[in-house]
């Protein structure tokens, strides 16, 4: 499978389980929730997943981007980042990735910095950082008592849902 083929619709998929975890959220105060002490809280969570298909496109081919610096403060704009990351994404959905064996310089703010293909860049970077922090959220959620199952994880995945019998 071509990178082209994975990258927007893992980010869709993603920012999809993204919402419906969002909209079953009612309190605020849940943006501010952490697993541990030394983790980033669920605000920061949706927007690392929201500014990752922006910041891919960047990399991938030169489309301006400029990263979301502030949280959500509500739930409510919380679900705005991921309506309009979702837009984002569809607009960018036809736009044409270059060939896997393209190299990519990935330098991080932290100043590290790797040399990489756009393949390797997707597959070991963009892919994996994007599970991360979506399950990050999903975790987060569901530790502070969000009727979250692995289905609305995976919600996805009923598109291919083959009936019994």
């Amino acid at each position: 499978m071509q990178t082209q083929d994975l990258l927007m619709p893992s980010y869709r998929n993603t920012l999809t389980m993204l919402a419906a975890l969002l909209g079953k959220l009612d309190d605020d105060a849940l943006l501010a929730a952490r697993l541990a002490d030394d983790m980033f809280p669920l605000a920061t969570q949706i927007r690392y997943v929201c500014n990752m298909p922006g910041e891919a496109m960047e990399r991938l081919t030169g489309a301006a981007f400029t990263s979301r610096e502030e949280d959500p403060a509500t739930l409510e704009e919380a679900r705005e980042l991921v309506e309009r990351a979702l837009a984002e994404v569809e607009d960018w959905s036809g736009k044409a990735l270059p060939d896997d064996d393209r190299p990519i310089a990935l330098e991080l703010p932290n100043g590290m910095a790797f040399d990489l293909t756009a393949g390797e860049y997707v597959r070991d970077w963009a892919l994996p950082q994007l599970y991360f922090h979506g399950t990050a959220a999903y975790a987060i959620a569901r530790a502070k008592g969000a009727q979250l199952g692995k289905a609305d994880y995976v919600g996805h995945m009923f598109r291919y849902f083959r009936k019994p019998g």
